[in-house]
C-alpha cells in the first residue's frame, strides 16, 4: 500500500464548551493542539490530513489553510460528533485505502503509535484497527475506506462507536506503548494534565515501558526483574540526592533503568535498544540507554541520571544488590584464560569503583546506608513503593 493512499481526518468542529476556551487554539508548547495533531500525521507519513470545521471556523481556516491542510466546513455541526464523522469520512475519495479518525481533543497521541497501526493495517486482513493500551481501545482508529458510504448513511443511535461495534468481526486491537491514546481534554483540568504530560513528553511512563517490554518477544522475566531492580536502586540513590539539592529527573532515571537492556539478545545491545527507543520518539532515555556500559567519570560535570543507571546496573547482578567485586567476579573468572579480555572487564570494574566514590561523596554517605535508611526516610519510601506499585505487579 502506498503511503499517501492513507488519509487523516482530524473532528474540530465542536463548541469546546466545557473547556471554556477553543480546544483547537489551545497552546501546547509553541504550537497549537490542531497544529500539533497536523504535525503528528505528517511526521507520520500521512500526506493527507484533512480538519473538519464548525464553530468559530473563520478563526481557524487561516491557521489550517497556511499549513497547506484541506479542511472540510460541516455546516451541522451542532447535531453533534457524528455530523462531523460524517463530513470528514464523506470526503474520502475512491482511491483511498482508509483513513484515521482523531478528535481534536486527543493531542498526544504518539508519532510511533500512528505508524504501528499503518504497519497493522497493511499486514493484518482486516479492515478496522484500533490502538490499545492496558487492553483498553483508545485513539484514533484506522478504518478502511470500504465503510467510508455506509459510515455517511449510518442513522443509527449510539454515533460511530455503534456502527464499528457491527463490524467488529473486521476489527483487530493492536496494543502500542501510548497511554495517550485514551487522554483527552474537555475541562481546564484536563488541559492542565495535558500541559503537564507535553513537559516530558519524551519520557515514557512506566506503564509505557512495561508495553515497550512486551512488544518485544525476547524479553524475559529474569531481564525484567534485573531492570526492575537497576530502576529501583537507581531511583533510590537520585532521590537521596535530590534531597540534597541535585534536581535529578526521577521519571528519567526509571525509563532508563526499566528499558536499558531491552534489546539485551542483540549484538551491541545498548546501542540497538537506544536506535529503537529514538524511533519511537524516546530520545532522552535512548541517550542513557546507549551509554548504560560506560561509566566514566567526569569530575568537570554534574552527576546526571545515566551515571545513576550506569552505576545501578554493575551494583545488581540478577535482581539482588551485590558489591561492584561480586558482580564482575563472574565476568572474570568466565575469562580467566583470556588476558585481554580480563585486562578490559578490570578496567570497567575499575571505572565503576570511582563512580561509586562520586556518588557517595555526592550523598555524603554510603550507597548501602542510602539503602537501609530509605524505609524510615518517607520520601524515599513513597517513592519506590509508589514505582513498585505502577510496575503492575
Amino acid at each position: 500500500m502506498k503511503p499517501q493512499a492513507i488519509a487523516a481526518i482530524v473532528l474540530s468542529a465542536g463548541y469546546s464548551s466545557r473547556m471554556g476556551a477553543f480546544k483547537p487554539l489551545l497552546r501546547i508548547g509553541n504550537q497549537t493542539v490542531l497544529e500539533r495533531i497536523i504535525g503528528l500525521f505528517r511526521e507520520a507519513g500521512i500526506g493527507d490530513v484533512r480538519v473538519v470545521l464548525g464553530h468559530r471556523a473563520d478563526d481557524v481556516v487561516p491557521l489550517v489553510e497556511e499549513l497547506g491542510i484541506r479542511w472540510i466546513l460541516n455546516e451541522h455541526f451542532q447535531d453533534g460528533m457524528l455530523s462531523s464523522v460524517k463530513s470528514g469520512v464523506g470526503s474520502i475519495e475512491p482511491d483511498r485505502d482508509a483513513f484515521f479518525l482523531l478528535p481534536v481533543d486527543i493531542p498526544l497521541v504518539r508519532g510511533h503509535t500512528v505508524l504501528k497501526l499503518k504497519e497493522a493495517y497493511r499486514e493484518c486482513g482486516k479492515s478496522i484497527v484500533y490502538p490499545t493500551f492496558l487492553g483498553k481501545r483508545g485513539h484514533p482508529p484506522l478504518i478502511g475506506a470500504r465503510y467510508a458510504e455506509e459510515i455517511v448513511q449510518w442513522n443509527g443511535s449510539g454515533g460511530l462507536r455503534s456502527f464499528l461495534r457491527e463490524k467488529e468481526s473486521d476489527a483487530v486491537n493492536v496494543a502500542v506503548p501510548d497511554e495517550h491514546i485514551g487522554l483527552d481534554m474537555d475541562t481546564p483540568g484536563d488541559y492542565e494534565t495535558i500541559l503537564g504530560k507535553w513537559a516530558d513528553y519524551e519520557i515514557p511512563s512506566v506503564a509505557e515501558c512495561m508495553e515497550v517490554l512486551k512488544e518485544r518477544d525476547s524479553v524475559t522475566d529474569e531481564l525484567i526483574g534485573h531492570s526492575r531492580k537497576v530502576a529501583q536502586l537507581a531511583l533510590t540513590i537520585g532521590q537521596a540526592l535530590n534531597d540534597r539539592g541535585f534536581g535529578l529527573n526521577t521519571d528519567l532515571i526509571c525509563a532508563a533503568g526499566l528499558l536499558h537492556d531491552m534489546a539485551r539478545d542483540r549484538p551491541r545491545h545498548a546501542t540497538t535498544g537506544g536506535r529503537i527507543l529514538r524511533d519511537m520518539g524516546f530520545p532522552k532515555v535512548a541517550e542513557i540507554v546507549e551509554q548504560h556500559m560506560s561509566v566514566e567519570v567526569r569530575p568537570d560535570r554534574p552527576i546526571n541520571e545515566r551515571d545513576l543507571v550506569a552505576l545501578s546496573d554493575k551494583l545488581v547482578l540478577g535482581d539482588v544488590v551485590v558489591s561492584l567485586e561480586e558482580r564482575f567476579q563472574t565476568r572474570l573468572e568466565r575469562y580467566s584464560n583470556d588476558p585481554d579480555i580480563r585486562t578490559a572487564i578490570t578496567a570497567r570494574l575499575n571505572h565503576a569503583r570511582q563512580l561509586r566514590t562520586r556518588v557517595e561523596e555526592a550523598l555524603g554517605t554510603s550507597i548501602e546506608s542510602v539503602l537501609a535508611n530509605r524505609s524510615s526516610n518517607d520520601r524515599h519510601g513513597d517513592a519506590v513503593a509508589c514505582f513498585t506499585s505502577r510496575f503492575l505487579d
